[in-house]
């Protein structure tokens, strides 16, 4: 009966017996020291791994295989070349310019002008920079001293920087443009070239061949301004000795027309008769006058005087009738016209002779200028005889070589993991 009614005492008596609250004098740090003491080991789980540890994989493989093929084994292949296979190449600097003398002409000096004037030829330093890199000078120095043979005497032992032989004029050309450097400055009008040949001596001879070609084409430049100078002079010249040629003998046929020399000096003739006539009927009235006054009317002077007056008159009348029409030549032609037309024949004379002197002073002022006016080459640096060989740049050359080829490598594998992402 007593199982069935509920539990007993001791039943009972573990519930009564359970841990109490802390008191509040007890200190509540206690567990949490003993926790720490113990270490997290005892009571968090160890975290797994961010990423699996790193292994060596194809792609790996595969990018130091073409850093390999791509770089190591060219750079190996030219430093190999260049200090094994290459020659040594000499180089020649010669440095030059073109100059422009003036010396003042014969008026300057009685002027107390007296002075040489000097300074750069632009244009003449532009076209030689020009000549130099031409196929005309190639060509020039090729035909002179054999350039072709100097260039491909190491071939095929050096095929990287040695011509071929018996190249073509346009091959001899390119690589001339790699052997002879050309430096210039359009501001100090100055040009520096280097020479790179195989031996010493071969490159100061092709500097002087380039110095030579090039004095020779400023001095053709020289000649070629002195003779379109005088050409020029001359031709005015002697358009101007046509001129005044068919100016003379416009004059000359109207002479033989007219009959008349000089129209001003024959009316101041004819002027001169008009007053002389004139001073005759002057003195003739007056002798009428005293006649009628000391004389009867039938007296014979006086009909003598009256026809000496009217002879007078009628002299006169006809000498005013000449201003009008010629004596000569062509009959009936109109005076004031023939003047007018020797006016303008003497102009045209007097155009044609001034035309001409100046012509002539012009002429004079051409050949004094082209003798005066100098173009001429100015070297400040003579072709070098090179003592050392500073040519090929064996360790820039392979640097550059081998940075050119590292950027290519980095550029080609960040496109390959950059497409290997998109995937």
């Amino acid at each position: 009966m007593t199982d069935q009614t509920g539990p007993s005492m001791e039943d009972a008596q573990p519930a009564v017996s359970q841990p109490a609250a802390p008191k509040r004098g007890r200190k509540p740090g206690g567990a949490r020291a003993k926790l720490a003491a113990e270490g997290p080991s005892s009571t968090l789980p160890p975290l797994p791994p961010l990423a699996a540890p790193a292994q060596v994989r194809a792609r790996h493989r595969g990018l130091v295989w073409a850093f390999v093929l791509v770089v190591v084994l060219p750079v190996l292949t030219s430093a190999v070349y260049l200090w094994g296979f290459a020659k040594d190449q000499y180089a020649s600097t010669v440095g030059f310019t073109v100059r422009r003398e003036e010396a003042s002409s014969a008026t300057d000096i009685l002027g107390g002008l007296t002075r040489i004037t000097g300074g750069g030829g632009s244009m003449e330093t532009d076209i030689l920079y020009e000549f130099i890199r031409s196929q005309e000078i190639v060509t020039a120095i090729d035909e002179r001293i054999g350039l072709a043979d100097i260039y491909s005497q190491n071939w095929p032992a050096d095929p990287a920087f040695a011509l071929w032989p018996n190249p073509s004029t346009e091959a001899l050309h390119g690589h001339w443009e790699r052997m002879v450097r050309i430096s210039y400055d359009s501001a100090t009008q100055l040009i520096e070239l280097r020479v790179l040949a195989f031996a010493p001596d071969q490159a100061q001879r092709i500097a002087q061949e380039i110095l030579a070609e090039s004095q020779k084409m400023i001095n053709n430049l020289n000649q070629a301004a002195r003779e379109d100078i005088m050409r020029y002079a001359n031709e005015d010249v002697d358009k101007t000795i046509v001129r005044l040629k068919e100016a003379r003998e416009a004059l000359s046929r109207f002479r033989t027309r007219t009959q008349i020399v000089d129209p001003a000096a024959d009316i101041q003739g004819r002027m001169g008769v008009l007053a002389n006539l004139q001073q005759q009927l002057a003195e003739a009235l007056i002798e009428n006058d005293i006649v009628l006054g000391t004389t009867l009317e039938n007296d014979p002077r006086r009909e003598q005087t009256d026809r000496r007056i009217a002879v007078i008159r009628d002299r006169i009348a006809s000498e005013r009738a000449t201003f009008a029409t010629t004596e000569g030549g062509a009959a009936g032609e109109n005076y004031p016209e023939l003047l007018a037309e020797f006016e303008r024949l003497t102009v045209d004379l007097q155009y044609a002779e001034e035309t001409y002197r100046l012509a002539l002073a012009a002429q004079d002022s051409a050949r004094e200028q082209a003798a005066r006016q100098t173009v001429y080459l100015a070297p400040y640096v003579r072709p070098t005889l090179p003592q050392t060989a500073e040519y090929p740049q064996r360790a820039i050359l392979t640097g550059m070589i081998a940075l050119f080829l590292t950027f290519a490598w980095a550029i080609g594998a960040l496109i390959f993991y950059s497409v290997r992402d998109r995937r």
